[in-house]
């Protein structure tokens, strides 16, 4: 069970760092404003994302892979925060209601940690 949720975790971060290069313009405006270089920042997040996964998905690297998505949720959390600040709606793109922007902040990220600290180990 624990080796499909690695696998898993690596599947999910793999699409999220590819949904970068297809869909930058999805990323962009959840950058906020006050981060240089939102494209180069986007590029860099989706490639690390799709590192991890394949970290994760390698089980010598695994643990590797595993501590680079936490550390990557971490640096992810200001993107979160200032997504409610805008108002948890992207003009012509991502709209949510703000209590599942709140939701994705403090459940559903904090999962995604737990979920990598878990696959760290196994």
């Amino acid at each position: 069970m624990k080796k499909l949720a690695a696998y898993a975790l690596g599947a999910f971060f793999l699409v999220g760092g590819l949904n970068h290069f297809i869909n930058p313009h999805f990323y962009l405006p959840l950058i906020p404003d006050y981060l240089p270089f939102p494209e180069f920042l986007n590029f860099v997040s989706g490639f690390l994302e799709i590192v991890a996964a394949i970290a994760i998905l390698i089980p010598k690297y695994r643990k590797l892979g595993a501590w680079l998505v936490i550390v990557l949720m971490v640096l992810f959390i200001s993107s979160h925060v200032y997504f409610i600040q805008i108002g948890s709606c992207v003009e012509a793109g991502l709209c949510v209601p703000e209590w599942v922007a709140w939701l994705r902040l403090l459940l559903i990220h904090p999962l995604l940690i737990y979920w990598a600290w878990i696959v760290k180990n196994v």
